[in-house]
C-alpha cells in the first residue's frame, strides 16, 4: 500500500485559492487511480475528483468549474487546485489511491474558508 501525506490546507478567505498536495511513498505512475475526497463536519465523505494513470480525470459535477486535479509523476505528487473558495468548501480533504487491489488514504488536510 502507498503511504499518502496531504498538505496545503489552511484558513482562506472566500474567493481565495488553495493548492493541495498529496505526496505518495511510491511511484504514482504505478497507481491506477488517485482521487481527492472531502468530508465536512456532520456530513458524509464525498469524492471531489479522480485521476487515472492513463490521464483521465473526472470531477464532481457541482465542483468541476472550480476544482482541478493533476499529477506530477516525477515528484510522485497529486494536486488539487481549488479556486473561488466558498465557505461550503470547508472540510477535511483526503487523498486516495488504489491499484485495484489495495486502497490507501492520507491523513487529511483541513481547509477552512472564512472571512
Amino acid at each position: 500500500q502507498a503511504q499518502l501525506v496531504e498538505s496545503g490546507g489552511g484558513l482562506v478567505q472566500p474567493g481565495g485559492s488553495l493548492r493541495l498536495s498529496c505526496a505518495a511513498s511510491e511511484r504514482i505512475s504505478s497507481i491506477l487511480v488517485m482521487a481527492w475526497y472531502r468530508q465536512a463536519p456532520g456530513k458524509q465523505r464525498i469524492r471531489v475528483a479522480t485521476s487515472t494513470s492513463g490521464g483521465d480525470t473526472t470531477y464532481r459535477e457541482s465542483l468541476k468549474a472550480r476544482f482541478t486535479i493533476s499529477r506530477d509523476d516525477a515528484k510522485n505528487r497529486l494536486y488539487l487546485q481549488i479556486n473561488s473558495l466558498e465557505p461550503e468548501d470547508t472540510a477535511v480533504y483526503y487523498c486516495y489511491a488504489t491499484s485495484g487491489r489495495d486502497v490507501s488514504w492520507g491523513q487529511g488536510t483541513q481547509v477552512t474558508v472564512s472571512s
